[in-house]
């Protein structure tokens, strides 16, 4: 009951009515500048609205898009903005199996997103604001003005960012499609991982005030470990995996202090609860799940599969105890990795077994280097030595990329597929307690349950020959499926966004199973599909795609017979001149049409008598053919 209060009045936070026309309002950046294809993303918060009346108060954070300006990269974390925008509540697209955008950003506690024009925004005048995560985003970026300073750049000074204090801005897309087949992308994402090696190197350093300060100092020591390892969540930018990560080794520490076992469900179970009391949306955050999950699965099962081979000799131990820890996070996390990201990386041990040692020496290596700061050639030789090992990691990563089979992708799990693994490895667990016959059948019988209701769903989401638009916005495509799986993609001109449409469509591709799809732009012909001038045909089904105006001013003797008139933005004119050439059944309209044009065809289409979709409001619309 008391979760439910708590994230019903968080989740109110991203409540807003705004206004539905241009409105000026008064903001504070939250973060710096984000660079995008088109625009930087700006983090803010709705300090308030100016109208001509009044100035009330919003109080809300916000998304803001400024379109790209040379002005826009001198704006700062802090920065007080005026600008001209219409805010709205963030919208889904409302296509088949797309990412839930709105709700994603309702528990981060946002409001509103809006697009910002080049001149509809001013800086206001400097106003000094000091709080401790500005006071920490500063330092962190004092940090990566030093290890540019250093010498480190490119894919050396990203992953060096990443690891040491979070910021993953300068990661390419090359190396973060690397770390995630190869299985070591959890590395990249500072966490438990970062914060447990910085925990374990702080504990053996201060362990000699255990020795000459008794219990004194112990709680010396205790205190001395929660002040650098929140020293070094506060110089990352206090960002929420690693305030999550720090509290959990802080009660860990703690624990250890009144010498109870430090690491055990029941102290996971109370760090889990203490932070949800303090944020209970986290609970929906995938982070936090993935961490959680993955201790738990090491506290869990990490002893019984290192069991299951005696090892002799120290270095075998080590790593048949780190293999034992990495099969161990791997099964407590793979269902929902499966889940939202469809891939399963199959070299994860192999990744893990360098890795992992790797992570450890650049960590320690780059604590090292920074305490050298005050003498330079000194940090100058090991920032050289610590150039070297990444250069080693990525390039590690790089070779596992490139083996066969590095993964497995395009999975497509159910929710209850993903609950039903999890009861299905508590009950193996349940197995290997009591080592009774009956419990093995139960277990076996729960995985054939399993396996028969993939089976089942899959029969159930075969492709199904249809026709498919989308709404996304920049990208008319009209998406031929076949029963087989294989289909065309018809797309309106070469500039379409290829791009956005595989991130909105992708989730649906991978759940009806469908091959990669066939792009067409220009006349085509194969069994079953043609494409000439813009006039689909498809298995007796046309679709005229009307992307131009070459269809202005032209008529006909008897108007082509066609089942959908799909119209996009690059059209013109109006509808009654598409009538004296097509006699269509029903009209589509793109989501790239602007607010006005779109409501003047949708006018134009009810005086003509004529069905309509239109793509913006609709969403994907599937015809079965």
């Amino acid at each position: 009951m008391g979760g439910w209060i708590g994230i019903t009045g968080q989740l109110q936070q991203s409540v807003y009515d705004f206004k539905d026309q241009e409105t000026v309002y008064r903001v504070r950046l939250t973060d710096a500048p984000e660079l995008k294809e088109r625009s930087y993303l700006c983090r803010v918060f709705l300090e308030e609205y100016h109208d001509s009346v009044n100035i009330c108060p919003v109080e809300r954070k916000a998304i803001l898009y400024l379109e790209q300006d040379s002005s826009v990269v001198r704006l700062q974390d802090g920065d007080e903005l005026l600008v001209s925008s219409q805010i709205s509540p963030p919208v889904n697209g409302k296509n088949f199996g797309e990412f839930d955008y709105s709700r994603y950003l309702m528990y981060k506690g946002i409001a509103g997103t809006g697009y910002v024009a080049s001149g509809k925004w001013t800086k206001l005048s400097s106003v000094s604001v000091s709080s401790l995560r500005l006071m920490a985003n500063s330092y962190r970026e004092k940090l990566l003005a030093l290890y540019r300073k250093l010498g480190f750049e490119g894919d050396e000074l990203a992953v060096l960012s990443a690891l040491t204090v979070g910021d993953k801005t300068e990661l390419s897309e090359s190396i973060r499609e690397s770390y995630s087949v190869s299985g070591a992308s959890h590395v990249l994402a500072l966490s438990g991982l970062h914060i447990g090696l910085l925990y374990v190197l702080f504990s053996y350093i201060l362990k000699l005030l255990d020795v000459k300060g008794g219990n004194a100092g112990k709680y010396l020591r205790t205190l001395l470990l929660l002040l650098l390892l929140w020293s070094f969540a506060f110089f990352t930018g206090l960002s929420p995996s690693v305030i999550r990560s720090a509290s959990m080794f802080s009660a860990l520490a703690v624990a250890e202090v009144f010498s109870r076992k430090a690491i055990s469900l029941n102290t996971l179970a109370a760090v889990a609860w203490f932070m949800l009391l303090c944020k209970p949306v986290w609970l929906f955050d995938v982070g936090f799940q993935l961490s959680f999950l993955a201790v738990a699965s090491i506290l869990l099962i990490q002893k019984p599969i290192y069991q299951l081979l005696p090892v002799k000799g120290w270095l075998g131990k080590y790593i048949w105890g780190l293999m034992a820890v990495s099969i161990a996070a791997q099964l407590g996390t793979a269902p929902l990795v499966m889940f939202y990201f469809s891939r399963f990386s199959t070299h994860f041990l192999l990744t893990n077994l360098v890795v992992i040692p790797l992570v450890t020496i650049i960590l320690y290596m780059a604590v090292l280097m920074l305490c050298l700061t005050p003498f330079f050639w000194l940090q100058s030789v090991m920032a050289e030595g610590c150039r070297l090992l990444l250069k080693a990691l990525n390039t590690f990563v790089h070779w596992v990329e490139q083996l066969p089979f590095s993964s497995i992708d395009n999975i497509w799990l159910y929710q209850w597929e993903v609950a039903g693994f999890y009861i299905f490895l508590l009950l193996v667990l349940y197995y290997m307690m009591k080592r009774r016959l009956r419990y093995l059948w139960v277990c076996l019988s729960f995985l054939l349950m399993l396996g028969t209701g993939h089976s089942i769903m899959n029969w159930v989401n075969h492709p199904q020959r249809s026709l498919v638009f989308y709404n996304v916005r920049g990208c008319p495509v009209v998406h031929c499926i076949e029963n087989d799986g294989h289909s065309w993609l018809s797309y309106g001109d070469q500039q379409s966004d290829k791009r956005r449409l595989q991130r909105v469509a992708a989730n649906y591709w991978k759940q009806i199973q469908l091959l990669p799809p066939v792009e067409v732009k220009t006349d085509f012909q194969s069994a079953g599909f043609s494409r000439h001038r813009q006039i689909l045909s498809y298995h007796g089904c046309r679709v005229g795609m009307i992307t131009d105006n070459r269809w202005q001013n032209k008529s006909a003797v008897s108007p082509l017979s066609i089942q959908y008139l799909y119209l996009c933005k690059g059209y013109e004119g109006h509808m009654k001149e598409l009538t004296r050439i097509f006699s269509p059944s029903c009209i589509v309209l793109d989501a790239s049409f602007s607010e006005s044009r779109k409501r003047l065809l949708e006018k134009e289409c009810r005086q003509l008598g004529f069905r309509f979709i239109s793509l913006s409001e609709e969403g994907s619309i599937r015809f079965l053919l």
